[in-house]
């Protein structure tokens, strides 16, 4: 069984419940268990929480090429070409529950992350990380988003823009109907 969905939301908070509720009512109707459904919704919200508050940077008229940009065409991606200008004002999920595994992507059109992101596995959850300290106001839901996955990145677009992606594997409940085969 495969299931694939692609939302494109305005950055704005109601998106991010959204999102949510789609992904959760994806997993129900599939019949993914409850808990591994609850994760990967919080880690969900997490990354769409990012992309509304960090996810904006090009304005109108600022496709334009910038002189690190020759070469590289702008509106790179199908959901920027189709909404002309309204780039900074938009974000894209997308989820595929394929077999056992549900991976999920969150794309934004802001200033991207720096160059420290990297892809980090189950095996190295055990390493040494930095973490926010205790009295940070934000700065927790990239930490979060790796506790709940199994494999995270955190990457850029070319241009502009960055894409936070995680997967995890599914468990099924007992009476599920779309049951992995």
């Amino acid at each position: 069984m495969s299931i694939w969905w692609s939302l494109h939301l305005r950055r704005e908070a109601a998106s991010v419940p959204l999102a949510r509720r789609f992904l959760l009512g994806t997993m129900e109707t599939a019949g993914v268990d409850p808990d591994i459904s609850f994760d990967l919704s919080v880690a969900l919200s997490e990354a769409c929480a990012n992309a509304v508050e960090h996810g904006g940077g090009r304005r109108a008229g600022e496709d334009k090429e910038g002189p690190g940009d020759q070469g590289v065409p702008q509106g790179r991606w199908d959901v920027w070409d189709e909404l002309p200008g309204a780039a900074s004002g938009r974000y894209r999920v997308t989820a595929y529950l394929d077999g056992e595994k549900c991976r999920i992507e969150v794309a934004d059109s802001g200033p991207g992350f720096p160059a420290r992101c990297t892809l980090r596995t189950a095996a190295q959850q055990h390493e040494p990380q930095q973490y926010p300290s205790l009295t940070a106001e934000d700065g927790r839901g990239l930490c979060l988003i790796e506790q709940l996955a199994d494999h995270v990145h955190f990457g850029n677009r070319p241009g502009s823009g960055a894409v936070v992606s995680f997967d995890k594997v599914l468990k099924w409940r007992k009476d599920a109907l779309l049951m992995v085969s």
